[in-house]
């Protein structure tokens, strides 16, 4: 019986544990909060599970070595230990991307190198291009101790293969998730974004409560190695979706095409009976018929759409709509300008962590069951 892999589910900063939650409930055994990400072990179906199944995954990487390395030529010896053969196919084109903090091995691009003729060695492997579909390898030197991941994923896993069209400045599907999850929805109640852009929030709690598995749409990089069943992947995708609920998501948007672009991509992903979509101003927006639920926002910061100052009326106008119309309804807002955030006037909880999104940093700030 072969020794259990390390798995590494990567996650941003400070969301972590809501990952960890997530595999954990989807019965991966023993997921442990780490930085960066969580760490867990198991086999190579529970490697292409993470990947079809997680929806705050944002890519799956399997630790293939750890070893120490205190100069360039142990670097080689060691790499070459490995059996590349297994791991990889035979002539595969392959990125190795390495990093080294704190070390005597200092070069991060003649790191690379080695490593790579390491692979090169065993399996005839060639260097590529990750767009191009190249392999990626990781390499990391912290303290001297090198430890390679081999991406199982491919391209990001917020890449769902479902979204045809984007707007301006959308949030990851990824991160839609985890941030569902932080305002406490597990699925059962109904979602609205009243600025929804291309749609991915109520899409992507669409998914979630329907049961769909977020990777059903795209291919992995995993499908290329030695060690894929396509057998046991088709059984595995092959799975009936199991239903949380039947509640409803909404989403609106002031921006005709922007509402178009959200219809097209709830049909595309399957949900389209399960999203409200409506054409509307946040001082327009009305109440869902049916049981309170969580708005959960992404708005423009003024640091990438709109200049800030011109936004605080936007903020203003939202945070009143909330108190006068959605009593009982919880409240997320997504932003990365704490001003911004008071000037709803709504009564938030101290903000969740700094997360990186596109070259920002932003928080969610949660407020409810409104009165």
């Amino acid at each position: 019986m072969e020794p259990p892999l390390e798995i590494f589910l990567a996650a941003p900063p400070g969301l972590e544990p809501l990952l960890a939650a997530e595999a954990a409930a989807a019965g991966f055994a023993a997921p442990e909060v780490a930085p960066g990400g969580v760490t867990l072990r198991g086999g190579w179906p529970d490697v292409w599970r993470a990947n079809l199944d997680l929806h705050g995954a944002g890519r799956v990487l399997v630790r293939v070595a750890a070893f120490r390395a205190l100069h360039p030529a142990q670097l080689d010896r060691r790499a070459r230990r490995v059996d590349w053969a297994a791991l990889l196919p035979r002539g595969a084109r392959v990125k190795v991307e390495a990093t080294c903090r704190a070390s005597r091995i200092w070069h991060a691009g003649a790191a690379a190198e080695r490593v790579l003729g390491a692979v090169a060695g065993a399996t005839g492997a060639v260097e590529g291009r990750l767009e191009e579909g190249a392999l990626r390898l990781l390499a990391r030197i912290d303290d001297d101790l090198c430890t390679i991941s081999l991406d199982s994923s491919g391209e990001p896993l917020h890449r769902r293969g479902l979204k045809a069209e984007v707007g301006k400045a959308p949030l990851r599907e990824t991160l839609a998730a985890l941030f569902l999850a932080a305002c406490g929805w597990d699925g059962r109640s109904p979602v609205l974004d009243p600025m929804c852009g291309s749609g991915t929030i109520p899409i992507e709690a669409a998914g979630i409560a329907a049961g769909l598995a977020p990777g059903r749409a795209r291919a992995f990089a995993f499908q290329a190695l030695p060690s894929f069943d396509p057998a046991a992947w088709a059984a595995l995708k092959a799975r009936p979706p199991v239903p949380v609920s039947d509640a409803v998501m909404w989403g609106a948007d002031r921006d005709a095409g922007a509402v178009r672009m959200a219809a097209a991509n709830a049909a595309r992903a399957g949900v389209a009976g399960r999203v409200h979509l409506s054409r509307a101003a946040i001082g327009a927006l009305e109440r869902p018929p049916g049981p309170p639920g969580l708005v959960l926002v992404n708005p423009p910061y003024g640091a990438r759409i709109g200049e800030r100052r011109l936004l605080f009326a936007l903020y203003g106008s939202l945070g009143a709509v909330l108190r006068e119309r959605f009593a009982g309804w919880r409240v997320g807002v997504i932003t990365a300008d704490e001003g911004l955030a008071r000037a709803t006037g709504l009564p938030f909880a101290p903000p969740g962590p700094p997360v990186p999104h596109g070259g920002l940093t932003v928080r969610l700030w949660q407020a409810g069951p409104l009165g």
